[in-house]
C-alpha cells in the first residue's frame, strides 16, 4: 500500500491503512513527518528479513515506499559504491533524483517524499502492472494508494494514476517518464527475427525468477503459459533461487472438472517434469466467490469478475501452500493480437494500433504476487 497525505489523527490513519491489510500480512510501516504520512503492507518477496517498508537513505531524509518488483537493483547498487545500503531490498532508495525512473527495470509504484524540502514524487511503472489510485481532499490534500478503498472517504475526487508518469509536488502535475518508439504507434519496420524475440522472452522470464520466496507458474496447457514453464523450468537451477527453494518447479492449474485446460496443462508438466497442482472448483464455488472478487478487483465489470473468479479460487490454494509468487502467461494475447477479434483487423496499420492500445489500456502481468 503506498500513500501520502495531510491528515489530523495518526490513530485515523493507521485504521485506513487496515484496509489494505491483505496486500501485505507481513509488515505494517508508517512513517510520519510534519503531515505527510507514509504507509505500507508488506508481501515480502525479496530480502524478506531486512526490507521492511518505508524506507530510508543513509541520513533519513528520504523516505519511499514501493510497490513492485526491481529486477535491476544489483546493477543500480553497482552504480553507487559510495552509497552504503542499509539491506538487500530491491526498493532501497537511490540518489539520481526524479531521473532515477528512468533507470528503472521493473514493475513498480512508490512514492518517494524528501523532508528536506517537504516535497514528494510518485510514478507508475511503464504500463500500469502494479495498481496505483491518487485522490483529492477538500482540505487540498492529495491521497496515492494501490486500492480505492483507501481513498474513497476522504477524496473529492480519484482517479487512475496513469502507467508510464510520475507525479510531483514541486510541478504539481505528471510528466510521462515512459517514451518508447512504439507508443508513437508507428508500424514497426524491423523484419520478423524469431531468434531476437526469443531471447527477449527468456530474458523476461529469467529476470522474474528473482525471489528469495516459494514460488511458481500457473499453467493452463496454452502455448503462453506452456512457454512460460518450459523456460522457468529450463533456467531454475542457474538463479538464486535453485539454491534456497529447489531446482523442480511447481505448477498450477484451475478449472471445472473435466475442463480440456486441466488435460492440457496435465500433459505439459508431465512433459516438463513439474510438481504439478490440480485445483477443481463447481460453479457454486464461483458463485460464492463473486462478492470477494468485486471486492478486490474493485470492479463490476462482467468480463474482469468472470476471468477473475477461477483465479481467486486458485491464489487462495496457492496461498495456502505457503506459495508467495506465480508467473503466468497473462499480457501475451495483447502483444501478439491473440484474440479471435483481432483476425477482423482491416490491416497492419489497425492491427499494431489494437496492440499498443490494449497494452496501455489492460493490465499486463506476467509476474503476480499472492497476497
Amino acid at each position: 500500500m503506498l500513500s501520502l497525505t495531510h491528515y489530523q489523527s495518526t490513530y485515523q490513519y493507521v485504521n485506513i491503512t487496515r484496509r489494505l491489510r491483505h496486500r501485505g500480512p507481513d509488515w505494517s510501516g508508517l512513517h510520519q513527518h510534519g503531515d505527510c504520512y507514509l504507509a505500507h503492507q508488506r508481501l515480502a518477496i525479496v530480502d524478506p528479513a531486512s526490507g521492511d517498508q518505508p524506507l530510508f537513505n543513509e541520513d533519513k531524509t528520504v523516505a519511499v515506499t514501493v510497490n513492485g518488483e526491481i529486477y535491476n537493483h544489483k546493477e543500480l547498487r553497482k552504480s553507487l559504491p559510495s552509497h552504503k545500503f542499509r539491506t538487500g531490498s530491491d526498493s532501497e532508495y537511490d540518489e539520481y533524483g526524479e531521473e532515477f525512473v528512468d533507470m528503472l527495470d521493473g514493475i513498480f509504484s512508490f512514492v518517494l517524499l524528501d523532508t528536506r524540502d517537504n516535497s514528494f514524487i510518485a510514478a507508475r511503472d511503464a504500463i500500469g502492472v502494479t495498481s496505483l489510485y491518487i485522490g483529492w481532499g477538500q482540505d487540498g490534500s492529495i491521497w496515492i494508494a494501490s486500492e480505492l478503498k483507501a481513498l474513497h472517504d476522504d477524496c473529492d475526487h480519484f482517479e487512475h494514476f496513469p502507467p508510464g508518469h510520475l507525479y510531483s509536488s514541486k510541478q504539481g502535475g505528471f510528466r510521462r517518464w515512459y517514451n518508447p518508439p512504439w507508443f508513437s504507434k508507428a508500424i514497426p519496420s524491423n523484419p520478423y527475427d524469431p531468434l531476437s524475440l526469443r531471447k527477449a522472452l527468456e530474458s523476461a522470464v529469467i529476470k522474474r525468477l528473482m525471489t528469495d520466496v516459494p514460488f511458481g507458474v500457473l499453467l493452463s496447457g496454452g502455448l503462453d503459459s506452456s512457454l512460460v514453464a518450459s523456460i522457468t523450468a529450463r533456467h531454475l537451477a542457474s538463479t538464486s533461487a535453485d539454491k534456497k527453494l529447489g531446482s523442480q518447479l511447481h505448477t498450477f492449474c484451475v478449472g471445472l472438472e473435466n475442463a480440456p485446460d486441466m488435460k492440457f496443462a496435465r500433459e505439459v508438466a508431465e512433459y516438463l517434469g513439474t510438481v504439478h497442482h490440480e485445483f477443481h472448483f463447481t460453479l457454486q464455488d464461483g458463485i460464492d466467490a463473486i462478492e470477494d472478487v468485486i471486492y478486490h478487483t474493485e470492479s463490476y465489470d462482467v468480463t474482469t469478475v468472470r476471468g477473475s473468479t477461477p483465479m481467486f479460487l486458485m491464489t487462495r490454494k496457492i496461498k495456502s501452500l505457503g506459495v508467495k509468487m506465480v508467473l503466468s502467461g497473462e499480457g501475451s494475447d495483447e502483444i501478439f493480437g491473440g484474440y479471435l477479434y483481432f483476425h477482423k483487423a482491416p490491416n497492419k496499420k489497425e492491427f499494431h494500433r489494437e496492440t499498443c492500445r490494449k497494452v496501455l489500456c489492460f493490465i499486463f502481468i506476467l509476474a503476480t504476487d499472492i497476497v
